[in-house]
């Protein structure tokens, strides 16, 4: 199985999922201020509070420009443009990321000291920050922590980080419009029947009627 197709898999598991499902709880209470952007911005189906609450969390700005090109790299270097489709950056998983840290905060913490955990070995490693390292050197810290059962002790903190990445970002781009392309995924399709088989109906000794047979059951076959 390669990458793309292991984070497809991720993607509509019980993870992607459990993001979804928390990013959509309506029990939250509603914060509100005066200066909230307009509902009306909002044109799917929410009630008032909730589209309240959804632009002023779009209104807020948690990671600074530097974490946000940072996540953008590592985002790409998670699920790179290939044949089929574009990269997580193109998909926007890194505005993804943001919003959720913003509905979800107990990501905070987590992903901003992660962050800088990254630069930090960068920094011991390279003499630069993660997002500044040459494509080799990303890909060589990202391999001491993208496979937990090869990393070293005192890489933990790094492969707990990178987990929670790869999770938002194959969350990120399977549930946007490209990654549902990407997926194959058609939505629910009308669906051909064509009565009964023949050889249960000749087992209880049963026949469509002429006007049923004309009116409610196509053979095709």
């Amino acid at each position: 199985m390669d990458r793309r197709k292991y984070l497809k898999t991720l993607a509509v598991g019980s993870v992607g999922a459990g993001v979804l499902l928390e990013a959509c709880n309506t029990d939250k209470k509603p914060e509100t201020t005066a200066t909230a952007p307009a509902a009306t911005e909002l044109k799917y189906d929410r009630n008032a509070a909730e589209v309240e609450r959804e632009a002023k969390l779009k209104a807020e700005t948690f990671f600074d420009a530097h974490e946000m090109k940072t996540i953008t790299v590592l985002a790409d270097i998670i699920i790179p443009k290939d044949a089929t489709s574009g990269s997580a950056s193109e998909a926007g998983v890194p505005d993804f990321i943001a919003f959720i840290v913003k509905d979800m905060p107990r990501y905070q913490t987590p992903l901003r000291g992660g962050l800088k955990w990254l630069d930090l070995q960068c920094m011991n490693r390279f003499n630069a920050d993660f997002a500044s390292c040459t494509p080799q050197q990303q890909i060589e810290l990202v391999d001491l922590i993208a496979y937990p059962e090869k990393a070293k002790p005192e890489h933990q903190q790094g492969v707990a980080f990178f987990n929670t990445m790869r999770d938002l970002t194959a969350t990120g781009f399977f549930t946007s419009k490209m990654g549902i392309t990407d997926l194959g995924y058609v939505g629910n399709q009308p669906n051909q029947w064509n009565g009964v088989p023949q050889d249960v109906l000749d087992q209880y000794g049963l026949k469509y009627d002429e006007r049923t047979l004309e009116i409610s059951v196509k053979f095709d076959a």
